[in-house]
């Protein structure tokens, strides 16, 4: 399994990996990724590929947040999405590109990497309830457990605040989880 950096030429691929991981969720997803590819930059932001046998079978992707704190703006990032081809699943190869992003995250001295997901996953790659960390979800439709940081070398301990998403996720309507019966 090689993990490198996502190429231009890897943008379908990618879309796949989405499509089929996240079922009938899996178009919003696709479509995020796309946009929030726009956003990067060579050191602002990190889409990584995991390629098996010239396949790409799995995606991350970090971009820039904002962390508003009393005393200043942060920059943060979100981990946001993660997908592993069906196949593929289950054989560590999301857990190896959330810690390969992170090392280099924490190279590029980002305080604080945010995602919404599964406190059982996560929780073993170093993500912990925000919450009670003194930050505020961007959303109440953030489940609380869901709403989970890590904090790499460069977070300080006056780092609190609101996490704020940047407009893609927005328009995507990619934040927190839709009340299906309102």
């Amino acid at each position: 399994m090689d993990l490198r950096e996502e190429l231009p030429s890897d943008g379908q691929a990618v879309r796949g990996v989405h499509l089929g991981a996240f079922g009938d969720h899996g178009p919003v997803v696709a479509d995020l990724v796309d946009t929030l590819r726009d956003t990067l930059t060579a050191d602002d932001g990190l889409s990584l590929v995991a390629e098996h046998d010239g396949q790409v079978v799995g995606h991350v992707m970090f971009t820039r947040g904002l962390l508003d704190a009393p005393r200043r703006l942060v920059d943060v990032h979100i981990l946001s999405p993660l997908a592993v081809a069906l196949p593929f699943q289950r054989q560590g190869i999301g857990a190896a590109l959330v810690r390969h992003g992170l090392s280099v995250l924490a190279e590029r001295a980002v305080p604080l990497v945010w995602l919404e997901g599964d406190p059982g996953y996560y929780a073993r790659l170093g993500f912990e309830p925000g919450g009670g960390l003194g930050f505020r979800r961007p959303s109440l439709r953030i489940p609380d457990g869901a709403f989970q940081v890590h904090r790499l070398p460069a977070y300080e301990p006056w780092m609190t605040g609101t996490l704020v998403y940047t407009e893609s996720f927005w328009r995507h309507d990619a934040v927190g989880l839709r009340d299906p019966d309102a």
